[in-house]
């Protein structure tokens, strides 16, 4: 099984920055797709970025876009979402998930962290 943690989250005022981490252990199935999704407060979880496991290919939603980047260090089983400029509207549960090949969903996910931005 695979096992996925989250950390960095936090509160921060707005136009501060967080670095989040995601700790994979367990069996990983390389080479994996990892991925960031949020969930803000009321609303239904939703696609911040992804990367895929070389690294060379990542995308972000519109609304992120420029703002926070994705990486990863394989040698570590680590992801990573860099988020600076942040907002009030990125105030969310951010959960990373993780696709192994040959799946088409995201069939393991962390527990989540939350990050709040104050204005």
């Amino acid at each position: 099984q695979v096992q996925l943690v989250e950390s960095g989250g936090g509160l921060v005022q707005a136009g501060g920055s967080l670095r989040l981490s995601c700790a994979a252990s367990g069996r990983t199935f390389n080479p994996y797709q990892m991925a960031w999704f949020r969930q803000p407060p009321g609303k239904e979880r939703e696609f911040v970025a992804v990367i895929t496991w070389s690294g060379g290919i990542t995308s972000y939603a519109d609304s992120v876009k420029g703002r926070f980047t994705i990486s990863r260090d394989n040698a570590k089983n680590t992801v990573y979402l860099q988020m600076t400029s942040l907002k009030s509207d990125d105030t969310a549960a951010y959960f990373c998930a993780m696709l192994i090949p040959g799946r088409t969903r995201y069939d393991y996910w962390g527990q989540g962290t939350q990050v709040t931005v104050s204005s």
